[in-house]
């Protein structure tokens, strides 16, 4: 018997997180990987208007409303022999943090440029998070039917800026209304744009005299100079060097005309890499777990309360990292607690089914009544300890009342059920009713109202409060941080774990503080 019995399960697995700035068709590049690999019939498009704004994978109601994606959402299907889970997420950077610790359960992403546009603030943030991790990266630009910067600029920019060596692997003909299609530089093929042409159609050899319908001669000459510079420019496409994280293959389509999109989904295939060994701790010693291995392991990297609000359930989204999953085990936290996954999801996006097996790479959905936090560990064993999630400091407070003052139970019950999910963070004072919210950004705030609303109908009031920094605090010992927490009465509050809260004015209390009290530590991140 192989010392690694699933190995074959889990080198078939492709997981991956697409990321982007908002608007640079993200989320229609993920309905139309989906409807290239056959899981979907058709395509939801994302408009700027009206009632044929629906996606998949956004099934929240302001989602839909707004036409943006602020929650991550998981979709798993067959192709090419392969079982491919995406990750879809949050493209706005007020939902930064859910994105993060969803892309610690990816193995390789797909960075989406507007080809207009190229690298953006919000695509910057997140590279850094992926190169963080050396997560491969494979380049789709965007756009090509509408008008867009120069192919060059664009490489050059990806390359300086996020210190990248870029490899195309296609080069387009023309932009917007000159769009005429992309060769493929590695087989010397042209793939035609036809706008307008509903199914893609099949790829010409470049000497072949049926390219003249697509390609005029004015166009060909140029698309000729254009890939002998690109071919002198840039270095061949190094496997070894793109798995490692330092090296990009670039391609070129447009996702709402549904061009290029087969194109990428053949390289995720081909070249993004199936799980790796993964770094764990086992009776606190460090050990790679591999995802062949026999026992089975894996962590929470985010849950999610009320996606059927009928049932009030709350699904521990969970990254399998080795071994084979099997429906009606029983694992272990680490803290010793025992479940049996009895009814274990599958995602596709909002439609789900039971998963029967998973292997490592697979993400399933843990039904549980608030056992399961963010950055939990499970396995066979109960002693597999993988790295903890972390949470961020907020940027904005809120102190949340209920219009009616008779709802103040409901309310905290709810801010305390959607906390849980790691998205925003909820503050008790320990003086006072208040509760306080803490989030990264306006439209936080505003997707916590509207959920409260929808999914607990309840109206909730965010009021401006005293303070504007939370800082987690600790100390060597229970004595002098009770010590502090008495002088500091006032402005002492808890999380939902627990763990005690400085709650300040200002960054400049909070630099008084630590100078005063240097046995205090005051911290913006806290790991799970």
């Amino acid at each position: 018997m192989s010392d690694f019995p699933f190995s074959t399960e889990a080198s078939r697995r492709r997981t991956f997180a697409i990321i982007s700035h908002p608007d640079a068709g993200k989320t229609t590049l993920t309905e139309n990987l989906l409807f290239a690999a056959g899981a979907l019939r058709l395509a939801g498009q994302v408009r700027a208007r009206g009632e044929n704004r629906r996606t998949s994978s956004d099934w929240m109601k302001i989602e839909r409303e707004r036409g943006i994606s602020v929650s991550s959402s998981v979709m798993t299907f067959e192709y090419r022999d392969c079982t491919i889970n995406l990750l879809d997420t949050p493209g706005h950077e007020d939902f930064s943090e859910d994105t993060y610790r969803t892309l610690t359960a990816a193995d390789s992403a797909v960075m989406v440029l507007d080809a207009a546009k190229g690298i953006e603030p919000q695509t910057l943030k997140l590279f850094e998070v992926c190169r963080l991790r050396d997560i491969p990266i494979i380049t789709f630009i965007n756009k090509m039917d509408r008008e867009a910067r120069d192919p060059l600029e664009i490489l050059e920019e990806v390359a300086d800026k996020l210190a990248l060596d870029v490899v195309p692997m296609q080069w387009p003909a023309g932009s917007g209304s000159r769009f005429c299609g992309v060769q493929k530089l590695t087989e010397n093929q042209f793939l035609p744009f036809v706008k307008g042409q509903e199914e893609p159609l099949l790829p010409l050899a470049m000497n072949d005299p049926a390219i003249e319908q697509y390609l005029p001669i004015a166009e060909r000459e140029e698309l000729a100079e254009a890939v002998e510079l690109a071919d002198g420019g840039f270095a061949e496409f190094s496997l070894q060097s793109y798995l490692e994280g330092h090296l990009t293959p670039v391609y070129y389509g447009s996702a709402l005309r549904k061009f290029g999109v087969s194109e990428l989904l053949d390289a995720l295939v081909d070249l993004a890499p199936s799980p790796k060994a993964t770094k764990v701790h086992r009776n606190n010693t460090e050990i790679e777990q591999q995802p062949g291995a026999e026992e089975v392991s894996g962590f929470v990297f985010k849950v999610q309360a009320n996606m059927d609000p009928n049932h009030r359930d709350r699904i521990a989204f969970t990254r399998i990292c080795s071994g084979q999953f099997k429906r009606g085990m029983k694992l272990k936290t680490i803290a010793g607690k025992t479940m049996t996954i009895s009814q274990p999801l599958m995602f596709f996006a909002q439609e789900r089914g039971i998963a029967d097996t998973a292997y490592a790479g697979d993400v399933i959905g843990v039904p549980n009544h608030g056992v399961l936090r963010v950055g939990d560990s499970l396995s066979t064993s109960g002693k597999l300890q993988y790295p903890g999630l972390p949470n961020f400091a907020p940027e904005i407070l809120r102190r949340a009342r209920p219009k009616d003052p008779m709802k103040a139970k409901h309310l905290r019950k709810a801010l305390e059920s959607l906390a849980e999910e790691g998205v925003t963070q909820l503050f008790k004072p320990m003086i006072g009713a208040d509760m306080i919210l803490g989030a990264v950004g306006q439209l936080q705030i505003e997707v916590t109202a509207e959920r409260i609303a929808t999914e607990y109908k309840l109206d909730v009031l965010f009021e401006p409060c005293p303070y504007s920094v939370a800082r987690w605090i600790t100390a060597k010992d229970d004595d002098t941080l009770q010590s502090f927490a008495d002088r500091h009465k006032m402005q002492m509050a808890e999380d939902v774990d627990g763990a005690a809260v400085f709650l300040a004015k200002s960054a400049w209390e909070i630099n008084y503080a630590q100078e005063k009290f240097p046995n205090i530590k005051f911290t913006a991140t806290k790991e799970r």
